[in-house]
């Protein structure tokens, strides 16, 4: 049972929403999304007392730097952190600040170089053999003290498995505001309704209601502002190995059995049976396909170009594929050379995901569907002849 006081309920007014598309908001400099104005919400938090006796709101600073958690998994950097490292540099220099990146586990050093290629300048390095296994406890007990320690301003993870496990921990023991699963991320100043000025604050942007509309949330005095970011969204830029940084070793001590409450038996790590980022050619179906079986002809075009499929909120709602396959803002943001959009109508939430492909090619019956917007060719026509066409042509040429 929980009593009162192991809740914190407090009302805050820097919610606000906004609807892509639009032509103006009170941001001043962002002519894509209008605030809905009167909103105002409830953020609530559980207080850990048993793992963070000492909690306390960490004081602003403007000056701290913007840091990445450098998510490391089966000994591999994943590559999320270096999007994120990527991104941090381009708000950092609009803040002018330096970025950090955390570096927690065992035997971790050696993925040093490869954050301050893509963008960090100080790498924080915790190396402990207790932490050679993710376990929330004692990753979270290392990353607040370490911003105890250097307070920096913005803190960024990966919207992965533990990184939505790590984060709102991280986050409830510092006292700070935390948004889920961003896909967009910005430096302006913000204006409240009573005219107070608010420099430089980070607007973590995410879709809300279903993926209805698009929502830019700011934190302007629970610091430092942290944010998850999905994969994908970010783009990743090659890294310069000839920029120099600095690798600060730290040391937290982890004497506290509490942490360890949960003991790592076995392991056991699936493969990833559909990498819809790594892909070059996607065909992707929407809930104009018809039905499951139809789905086939995805599957088919697909097969002919050795591209991977995709699909549609709508296509995977209606069950006639995976969620594995859902591209979109509630799903995976890919950049693949080629990508085929099969019944499709093209909701903004599709288009988000996708439309910085190289080449887009759109079928669709509907000659007015959003989705030729952003297509390079489109083909108006029944997806059940066109494609089957496409396949007979393809496979003439090659």
């Amino acid at each position: 049972m929980l009593d009162e006081t192991s809740w914190k309920v407090r009302e805050f007014t820097s919610f606000q929403m906004g609807v892509k598309g639009a032509t103006s908001d009170s941001f001043g400099n962002n002519p894509r999304r209008l605030p809905i104005s009167g909103l105002r919400g409830i953020l609530r938090f559980r207080i850990t007392r048993q793992f963070y006796p000492n909690r306390m709101m960490i004081e602003k600073s403007t000056n701290g730097e913007v840091w990445v958690y450098a998510e490391v998994q089966d000994g591999t950097l994943q590559e999320v952190s270096l999007e994120l490292c990527c991104k941090a540099r381009q708000l950092a220099d609009t803040l002018g600040v330096k970025v950090g990146a955390t570096l927690l586990g065992d035997d971790v050093a050696r993925f040093s170089e490869t954050l301050i290629a893509h963008g960090a300048d100080n790498v924080y390095l915790v190396e402990n053999a207790a932490l050679k296994d993710f376990r929330t406890d004692p990753y979270a007990r290392v990353l607040v003290e370490l911003i105890k320690k250097h307070r920096p301003q913005i803190v960024l993870y990966g919207a992965t498995n533990l990184g939505r496990d790590l984060a709102p921990r991280v986050a409830s023991a510092t006292q700070s505001g935390m948004t889920a699963d961003c896909t967009d991320l910005e430096i302006s100043d913000v204006t409240e309704k009573s005219g107070t000025v608010h420099k430089n604050l980070l607007l973590q942007i995410r879709p809300a209601f279903g993926g209805n509309i698009v929502a830019t949330i700011v934190n302007y005095d629970q610091w430092p502002q942290m944010a998850t970011v999905r994969e994908g969204v970010m783009p990743l830029r090659d890294g310069d190995p000839k920029r120099k940084g600095q690798v600060v070793k730290e040391s937290v001590p982890l004497d506290d059995q509490a942490l360890f409450a949960v003991e790592v038996i076995k392991r056991e790590v699936q493969k990833r049976k559909l990498n819809l980022k790594g892909a070059r050619v996607i065909v992707a179906g929407g809930a104009g396909v018809g039905s499951r079986e139809s789905f086939d002809l995805i599957y088919a075009l697909a097969g002919a170009f050795g591209g991977a499929v995709g699909a549609s909120r709508a296509a995977v709602d209606c069950g006639f594929v995976g969620l594995e396959h859902q591209i979109g803002q509630t799903g995976t943001t890919v950049r693949p050379a080629l990508y085929i959009a099969c019944g499709i109508s093209g909701a903004i939430q599709h288009r988000a995901g996708m439309e910085e492909s190289a080449k887009i090619i759109a079928i669709n019956t509907d000659k007015d569907a959003p989705i030729f917007s952003v297509a390079h060719y489109g083909i108006v026509g029944d997806l059940k002849q066109v494609i089957p066409l496409m396949i007979k042509a393809f496979k003439e040429r090659t």
